[in-house]
């Protein structure tokens, strides 16, 4: 990677900077430097305004070669959470939503971003990207997402890398630390070790966690009877397990959190104190920043939702699931703060909750205001999150990553599964966000590094069960297996009451795997993968394949035979 230009719009005027020095203009004055720190560099930029100057983008070109590798591949991290993040090859493209599903998911992820190029050869990747070549990682990360997004784009045709800030309309009036990237060649751990040890992010403090979650079982349909059944049943089982979430389901409305269904008859606090005593943790779902049209937020507070340019409520989403359109709080206005406060201090304090479980976080910075980049929103708003509930336990989901490292305990890396391998209907409308199993497999073993240094992953549940299940039994254990080795977050919505011996032995048996130490994720090609590991001390390889056809793949110099969706584990010699 060799910078070759570096320019700033702005005010309908564009300027080039010349490296490594202050550079002055009538607007604003410009520190512009690269350091070299040990195997690794970094380039930052700090703008000084004499008045108020108004952003558009600022741009670093570099030059950086796709060839001369056969195997050389390019990781692409999606915009949040359940965007999907794989490694890429130099001919491929990011597919963008078709039009007809723009208004319903266009903010799930970036297909609104006007400065993203599009087409055969062009990938892009937020807050950091890498080039494979064989072992070695040519990576580059952003040390500051808290003042803007990071976009990283490649194009493949022209050999060109290109760093963009997401600051657009950003109205600059102080000194702004805009761009810190961080450039490392080296091997993946070595690689993935000094940028979270540059980032001063802490090796998460929360232990892993097997549990069990409501969602991919009942969805909304909960109630205090279901919940405490399945409590039940895994008290019968004797199984240890650390956390037990309830889900989607219990709130009249999504948005009004303290308003609770009847079917809860006892309330929130009761169930809580029932989890605790089976000695497990209780955990509990909202989506802080949002609230759906049937809610009392929407019909009664009108001013606490965020507005676009023409003084109308920004849709979010839409779920089928709720009352269809779901709309943005707006996080800065001080009744909106004063009511999450309210929420969160009710949910941990008064009805003794251990984790909550933060969804469509990606929804506060749908709109960047004329003195906040998305980023800083998001930041914010992360920040917010983590002061209240201070030493409990935060599982962030739909969120962007950078804006999260450090900030929670645990994290999705991936989309929600499905109860079959793929969403045939959101996968023709390119929904990169969709319910998918295939994604979020490819998303769990392309996010594998950030496991124990950004937080402990979350690469979503395994499930196991006959009923309501459409996944094959070959198929529930390779997701099972890819949770286990690649996640910290062990977690299923199966009515284990309901195991036969061999679903629960299968359970148990793969518990021993939960603890091995992952040496390397070899890429083979988006469907096929070796993940080498170790586990008490002798040396395994995990060969899986997520395609629909038989495959043969290499492994210790022999090859083996794997049948569609097919995975096992064999010691390595």
């Amino acid at each position: 990677m060799q910078l070759q230009k570096t320019i700033i719009h702005y005010n309908d005027k564009s300027v080039e900077l010349p490296p490594n020095k202050m550079s002055f203009f009538d607007e604003f004055y410009v520190d512009f430097k690269t350091i070299k720190e040990g195997k690794y560099q970094r380039i930052q930029m700090t703008l000084h305004p004499k008045g108020e100057v108004v952003l558009q983008q600022i741009e670093l070109q570099f030059e950086q070669s796709y060839e001369h590798s056969s195997n050389r591949s390019i990781f692409c991290n999606g915009f949040q959470s359940w965007s999907e993040s794989r490694e890429y090859s130099k001919e491929e493209s990011i597919p963008t939503l078709k039009g007809i599903a723009k208004p319903y998911m266009q903010y799930y992820g970036d297909y609104h971003f006007p400065m993203i190029k599009r087409g055969k050869g062009l990938l892009h990747s937020w807050t950091y990207s890498y080039i494979r070549s064989n072992d070695k990682l040519n990576f580059i990360g952003s040390i500051n997402e808290r003042m803007a997004f990071t976009l990283i784009q490649h194009d493949t045709t022209k050999n060109t890398m290109t760093v963009n800030c997401d600051c657009a309309k950003h109205h600059l009036e102080h000194s702004f630390p805009i761009l810190d990237l961080f450039l490392m060649q080296g091997k993946e751990t070595d690689v993935f070790d000094a940028y979270f040890e540059t980032l001063e992010c802490p090796p998460p403090k929360a232990k892993p966690a097997v549990g069990w979650t409501s969602w991919y079982h009942y969805y909304t349909k909960i109630s205090e009877e279901i919940i405490l059944k399945n409590l039940e049943a895994y008290a019968e089982k004797e199984e240890a397990i650390d956390i037990f979430q309830i889900d989607d389901g219990y709130q009249t409305a999504v948005g009004d959190w303290l308003s609770i269904k009847p079917n809860f008859p006892n309330g929130m606090g009761s169930i809580a104190q029932k989890i605790h005593q089976h000695n497990y943790k209780a955990g509990l779902w909202l989506a802080p920043f949002i609230c759906e049209k049937n809610s009392d937020i929407f019909k009664n507070k009108k001013a606490w939702l965020l507005k676009d340019e023409q003084n109308k409520p920004i849709k979010a989403g839409y779920n089928p699931g709720w009352s269809g359109w779901f709309y943005v709080l707006d996080f800065y206005n001080k009744e909106v703060q004063e009511y999450l406060t309210t929420v969160l201090h009710t949910m941990l304090s008064k009805w003794n909750f251990d984790l909550l479980k933060v969804d469509f976080l990606y929804a506060v910075c749908i709109l960047p205001r004329h003195n906040k980049t998305r980023g800083q929103i998001m930041y914010d708003a992360m920040d917010f999150l983590r002061q209240i509930v201070d030493k409990k336990l935060i599982l962030g989901c739909g969120v962007p990553l950078g804006s999260s490292f450090g900030l929670v305990d645990y994290c999705r890396i991936g989309a929600d599964i499905h109860l079959k391998w793929e969403h045939k209907l959101l996968k023709w409308l390119r929904n990169r966000e969709r319910v998918s199993t295939a994604i979020a497999l490819n998303s769990t073993i392309g996010r594998w590094q950030l496991n124990g240094r950004a937080w402990q992953n979350d690469p979503d549940v395994f499930l196991l069960r006959d009923k309501k299940n459409s996944l094959t039994p070959t198929q529930q254990y390779t997701i099972l297996l890819l949770n286990t080795l690649l996640g910290n977050v062990l977690f299923t919505s199966d009515f284990v009451g309901d195991y036969s011996d061999e679903q629960w032995g299968e359970y148990q048996e793969m518990l021993h795997w939960k603890d091995s130490s992952i040496n390397k994720v070899q890429v083979l090609d988006n469907d096929r993968y070796l993940i080498h590991l170790q586990n008490k001390n002798k040396h395994y390889t995990a060969a899986c394949n997520l395609s629909a056809r038989k495959t043969n793949i290499p492994i210790n110099k022999n090859t083996i035979e794997l049948e569609p969706y097919e995975s096992m584990i064999l010691e390595s010699r």
